[in-house]
C-alpha cells in the first residue's frame, strides 16, 4: 500500500488555476485560460513510545498521528485570446486583494529604513 504522504507530494506540483477552475474554453470564439494565485499548505505529525509509570499510574504505552491542511485560491484574471495573441485581463479587486501583502511590506521596510536614518544622524 504506498503511503498517502508519498501520493500528495507527489500531486501537489500540477494542482493551480487548472485544479481551481478547470481546463481552458472557448468563450464567444476566444479561447479563455483562468490565472489564479493558489496556495496550498500541509502538516503531519507522529508518534509512538512508552514512558514509566509515575505513582499509581501504570506503565503505559503511546501512540499518535495528526495531520491536516489547506488551501486558498484568488482569481487573478485570465488569459484571453485575439486577434492579437493571448492578453492577460486582470481581475482588478483580486490584484489589489493579492497586492496588500507586497504594499504592506514596501511600507514597513521603509519605516524602518526612515527610523535607522534618523538614529544614524542623531
Amino acid at each position: 500500500m504506498a503511503n498517502p504522504l508519498e501520493n500528495l507530494t507527489t500531486s501537489v506540483p500540477s494542482w493551480g488555476a487548472k485544479l481551481v477552475f478547470g481546463e481552458s474554453t472557448t468563450i464567444g470564439g476566444r479561447e479563455v485560460i483562468p490565472a489564479a494565485l493558489v496556495i496550498f499548505g500541509f502538516g503531519g505529525g507522529g508518534g509512538s513510545g512508552k514512558w514509566p509509570g509515575r505513582g499509581p499510574v501504570p506503565e503505559g504505552e503511546g501512540e499518535g498521528s495528526g495531520g491536516g491542511g489547506g488551501g486558498y485560491a484568488l482569481p487573478i484574471g485570465a488569459y484571453v485570446g485575439g486577434p492579437d495573441g493571448l492578453k492577460f485581463r486582470p481581475n482588478p479587486v483580486a490584484l489589489i486583494i493579492a497586492s496588500v501583502p507586497l504594499v504592506s511590506a514596501i511600507g514597513w521596510a521603509i519605516a524602518r529604513i526612515v527610523s535607522a536614518v534618523k538614529l544614524a544622524r542623531d
